[in-house]
């Protein structure tokens, strides 16, 4: 019970924080410029005004702001995203189609940045000083100072253009028929430029993380004892520095796991992966209100799941923090 108790505390706060969430976002997608109405009149040939009016009252855009806020408020409370008027679905029935993809490209990134982040950060701090340490550092630097979509752009001209190793677009191939691990491999190849393009970027942030964690721990009085006794290097930097230093690199990496969805936005557009990020875009373009709040609404519950997931993993890496709270 004394383990429940903070994760249903921690469950009813981020019901609060969806709820708020929604909210603001009804009120920013609003203040947007641009009518849904008109945009699908003019995509139907008719962008007269009977036609304009007719499409509003059709999908409740006639209705006063605050009518319209407190129907979709309630709606959100019964898992109701509303329906898309561009692709003539309902909202969660889209999501969740596309779901599944942008979780395996995300969570694909998150092992790759927070795996190579950490070994990297780790052989850099141990050569500190010397030109290993600053080559390690200076490709950090260009990992994290180069802009996603041109890294994007770049990995497919080189990788898929020039040299022909991987697909540079798509989630499988189409038409080709596999099942079973053919198509888990195919998957796989069409998998790696975008989950390496996006989870390179963040590599580059936990590394440095990494690395200044290290240098600081070692310089502590513990960390001098157990060299006092005797003990070998490197059983120090596991035992004793590493597992104090990862601290600070899980919370930072439970920060930005959620800004992983952000950056898929760009990475599903540019190699084309048909997951919630492309969906929004398309969305932005239609204004097609309803899909973009339901987008918008499961990202947000994806970063507070990831933050949930943080303090779990930091409970286990430091069960001091589970017996202070």
């Amino acid at each position: 019970m004394a383990v429940l108790a903070p994760i249903l505390g921690r469950l009813a706060k981020a019901l609060i924080t969806l709820l708020a969430i929604a909210v603001l976002n009804f009120f920013l997608i609003h203040a947007a410029p641009g009518d849904p109405a008109v945009v699908l009149a003019g995509e139907a040939g008719a962008a007269d005004e009977q036609m304009i009016a007719q499409l509003r009252e059709r999908f409740g855009l006639d209705q006063s702001f605050h009518v319209q806020l407190g129907s979709y408020v309630w709606n959100i409370v019964q898992l109701d995203f509303g329906y898309s008027f561009r692709q003539g679905a309902p909202v969660l029935d889209l999501i969740l189609e596309r779901l599944p993809a942008t979780l395996i490209l995300t969570l694909t990134a998150f092992v790759i940045s927070l795996t190579l982040g950490i070994a990297l950060g780790v052989a850099a701090s141990a050569r500190v000083g010397k030109a290993s340490d600053s080559v390690l550092t200076t490709l950090a630097l260009l990992f994290y100072a180069t802009p996603l979509y041109w890294a994007a752009l770049m990995a497919v001209l080189v990788f898929s253009v020039e040299l022909g190793w991987l697909p540079g677009f798509g989630y499988e191939t189409v038409g080709a028929g596999y099942s079973g691990l053919a198509r888990i491999w195919d998957v796989i190849k069409h998998l790696i430029l975008p989950a390496s393009t996006l989870g390179l970027f963040f590599m580059a942030v936990y590394m440095r993380m990494t690395r200044a964690s290290m240098l600081e721990v070692a310089q502590m009085d513990f960390v001098k004892t157990a060299r006092a006794k005797g003990l070998s290097g490197p059983v120090i930097r596991r035992r004793h520095i590493l597992r104090n230093a990862i601290l600070p690199v899980v919370t930072l990496a439970g920060l930005q796991a959620g800004q992983l969805v952000g950056g898929a936005v760009l990475t599903e557009t540019v190699f084309a992966w048909p997951g919630i990020g492309r969906l929004m875009f398309e969305s932005l373009a239609a204004r097609d209100y309803n899909t973009i709040l339901g987008v918008f609404l499961v990202s947000a519950a994806m970063v507070i799941v990831f933050n949930i997931l943080t303090d779990l993993v930091y409970r286990l890496v430091d069960p001091r923090i589970g017996a202070r709270a």
